[in-house]
């Protein structure tokens, strides 16, 4: 607080010193702060309190806080005041104003620009329509912001706020198709001179204005995200949806133009001279991973393999507390979608100075390992180098060469770096056979676009050994950073997934003796064990089913500052390394990496410990499943779009999941999921099987199981919520009918369900119940009556 000038205690001050005074300490001074500030005696106190109300009867000061005590000049920013979020600046920064402001007497209010947290929680950053409290301080005015803010708190949500499509109506007004697949068919009025500036078929935020019991409810355009007619525009809808950070600040791109490379001074040593390459998906971007395998010379050591693991040194770019570090934590990875990928990191980083281009000097954190005929890791040893890759392939360009079908670039890589590297990974299967890592068989799909952003067709890339091969040799370099890290007792972000839930083991083992498959009870289950399951079933019909019900038993991965092991892959320590680029973890570990083995200046702060960590895990964890979740839709969306001109065609699909609602139906040729209601299934009513994963007929025993094969029909498309509606033209397997549960659709059960039975009959249990307890105790109980009168009284 600023201090007031020098004053005599034992007369009141000036009126016009303690507006100096308010001025210079806006919202922290009351009557008591200025009575200690200008050292007033106790009989003078009273004096001030009134000087002080004349200057608020004059306009001269305002009172804010709780009870007014608070005191700051009219047409100022008290330092803490209560604002609504309204919008968003050219750099993506939140701009709010004051909650309370007279514009007739003080103009306009004033705009405060939101400074960004530097580590928000999971589900409390901030968002538009959002009313918070700010610690507001000025600043040389900028685009006439003259005010930042830090939320202390988030005060209030908005109370009801629908994504949609703004569909223009020609009399004027609209109405919002909304995108959550939830509100389907709840489409939302927008009244004349409620639009906003939103033009037919922008993408919109739109907040509730009145629901009514009849028609739609109304809502007014409180933000324009975005024109869906654009290329590639159908991902801008999850981003919206998930609030996934698209656009870098204005001083994190300046920070990223003003890097330069990374020198070989400082103590990094040259690797330039080893042929490292980098293999990746055609289409990558940026290649942050390369790798180099040779025959070890040691006599100690027959048959083994020296494998070198590079990974691009994002730490030195990307330094702790940098702006370039606080937005890659906000954002905790890239996000893929088919037609545009929202990067962690911006491209001056990822795409130029910590991509591996081939023949360019790079930074590099390397690992090199020592690997026996066996496949297992003898030693390793981490170095911080300057490399040069010497070739950039992709996975079928290799895997080609290796089957004899070299090309111009792979030709002379054939002999001295590809047959290496395949030997070693021959090797390094051998000891993955023997380590048992869960082995799901379950094919991704891959989304080709066309030049305007929708599908052009739907492919499953073939699973090549090149691809395994880079699996293999990442996984032990990830292994060799967490060994490392533990050695050193270096704290980390680990890359954790718990063994499956006692009760998930025990919903499995039920269907699982269903299909005449079983597991012993008690022990523990290893990953070893569910491969035995799929060892049985492989090449049967069953397959698909069993593998899918395995990996729904199992629990999710995520990072973690403590260590309980990796259960899918059978490792006691793994840690992710390898994509500093797209993972904030890997940024983490590699810094941590640095700091344990004293190799530069710029590793794991020292006042990072496992509580840090913690935090920081819990806020990747989030972002990675943000991240899968808006993935996921995005691929509805294209696919629906690609199908919604083939309503009334038929299919070929499995059933990919069951509830008590209906089937989830997932297409062959295109992995498209939709869904089929339950009571457009056949003229029975179905019964939903739990343990069994399945529908099952009530009067005929019909039964639809998940991972069944069946024939659909397209019924209806939404491509905006990204939903398919399907109608079952096969008929489902033989079964026997659930005890208890004999009536039809339409004959014996005319409109109602066996739900609505069951709630009719309890119904009537509690009638009778309700019977006995008036007879026995009154008609109502004082407590009942008390309730009423105070609902009366409201």
């Amino acid at each position: 607080m600023k201090k007031p000038p020098k004053h005599n205690p034992d007369t009141l001050p000036s009126k016009d010193d303690i507006l100096v005074f308010i001025a210079a300490n806006p919202g922290k001074v009351g009557a008591r702060e200025i009575a200690r500030a200008f050292n007033l005696k106790n009989d003078l106190r009273a004096d001030l309190k009134r000087l002080l109300r004349d200057l608020a009867d004059d306009g001269a000061v305002a009172r804010r806080g709780h009870k007014g005590k608070k005191l700051h000049q009219p047409g100022t920013l008290p330092s803490t005041v209560l604002a609504d979020i309204v919008a968003r600046d050219r750099d993506g920064d939140f701009i709010a104003v004051p909650d309370e402001w007279d514009e007739e007497e003080h103009g306009p209010a004033p705009r405060i620009r939101i400074l960004s947290a530097r580590r928000p929680r999971p589900g409390e950053a901030a968002g538009l329509g959002d009313k918070v409290l700010l610690h507001t301080d000025e600043i040389e005015p900028e685009d006439g912001i003259r005010h930042r803010g830090r939320i202390i708190k988030i005060v209030e949500r908005p109370k009801h706020r629908v994504l949609g499509i703004f569909r223009a109506d020609a009399r004027g007004g609209g109405r919002l198709e909304p995108v959550d697949k939830k509100m389907l068919g709840r489409e939302m009025q927008i009244p004349q001179g409620a639009t906003g500036d939103a033009q037919d078929g922008d993408l919109v935020a739109v907040e509730a204005q009145r629901v009514s019991r009849f028609g739609p409810p109304n809502g007014r355009v409180v933000e324009r995200l975005g024109s869906l007619k654009s290329e590639k525009a159908v991902s801008l809808i999850a981003i919206h949806a998930h609030s996934i950070p698209d656009v870098f600040r204005r001083e994190t791109l300046n920070e990223a133009e003003a890097a330069t490379p990374a020198r070989l001074e400082g103590g990094r040593e040259d690797w330039r001279k080893l042929p490292l390459i980098t293999i990746d998906p055609a289409d990558a971007k940026d290649h942050d991973d390369a790798v180099h395998a040779e025959d070890d010379a040691d006599p100690f050591n027959p048959g083994g393999f020296i494998v070198t693991v590079a990974i691009a040194d994002v730490a030195h770019y990307v330094t702790p507390g940098s702006a370039l570090d606080r937005e890659a934590l906000v954002r905790g990875n890239s996000v893929y979608f088919p037609d545009r990928v929202v990067p962690m990191l911006p491209e001056r980083i990822s795409n130029d100075l910590c991509s591996l281009k081939p023949n360019e000097d790079r930074a590099a954190l390397a690992v090199q390992m020592v690997i026996g005929a066996d496949g297992r890791k003898r030693e390793h040893k981490f170095h911080r180098i300057m490399m040069r890759s010497a070739a950039k392939l992709a996975y079928e360009q290799a895997q080609a060469a290796i089957d004899g079908r070299p090309d111009d670039v792979t030709g002379p890589l054939v002999e001295p770096i590809l047959k290496p590297l395949y030997a070693a990974y021959e090797a390094l299967k051998r000891a993955r056979t023997e380590r048992g890592p869960l082995d799901l068989d379950l094919p991704e799909r891959k989304i080709l676009l066309k030049k305007d952003g929708m599908v052009d067709r739907v492919t499953v890339p073939e699973r090549l050994d090149a691809h395994r091969l880079i699996e293999e040799m990442m996984i032990l370099a990830n292994v060799a950073a967490a060994e490392t890290l533990e050695k050193a007792r270096t704290p980390l972000i680990y890359r954790v997934h718990d063994e499956p839930s006692l009760e998930k083991i025990n919903a499995l083992r039920e269907f699982l003796a269903s299909l005449d498959i079983n597991i012993a009870k008690g022990g523990t289950l290893r990953a070893s064990n569910f491969n035995f399951i799929l060892e049985r079933v492989k090449d049967t019909e069953r397959e698909t089913l069993v593998n899918e019900v395995v990996l729904r038993s199992q629990a999710q991965a995520e990072y973690s500052a403590e260590n309980y092991g990796h259960f899918g892959l059978n490792l006691r320590r793994y840690a992710h390394f390898t994509s500093p680029i797209r993972r904030y973890a890997d940024l983490i570990v590699h810094r941590a990496l640095i700091r344990a083995l004293h190799l530069g200046h710029d590793g794991l702060p020292a006042n990072f410990g496992i509580p840090e960590l913690a935090e920081i895990s819990a806020e990747i964890s989030a972002t990675e499943r943000r991240a899968m979740l808006a993935e996921r839709e995005t691929k509805d969306r294209l696919i629906a779009h690609f199908l919604a001109d083939r309503v009334g065609a038929t299919f070929e699909g499995k059933v990919g999941g069951v509830h008590r609602a209906g089937l989830f139906v997932k297409l062959n040729e295109t992995g498209a999921d939709g869904f089929v209601p339950a009571r457009t299934i056949g003229d029975e009513f179905f019964v939903y099987d739990e343990s069994g994963h399945a529908l099952v007929g009530s009067r005929t025993g019909e039964t639809y199981r998940l991972g069944d094969s069946i024939t659909v029909k397209l019924v209806e498309a939404a491509p905006v919520a990204g939903a398919l509606r399907f109608e079952i033209l096969s008929h489902g397997s033989k079964g026997t009918p659930p005890p208890g549960r004999r009536f039809g659709r339409s004959a014996d059960r005319p409109g109602k369900s066996a739900k609505f039975k069951s709630d009719n009959a309890k119904g009537h249990e509690e009638k009778k119940r309700s019977e006995e307890r008036r007879r026995k105790f009154g008609k109502k109980s004082t407590r009942h009556k008390v309730r009423k009168n105070k609902g009366k009284r409201k």
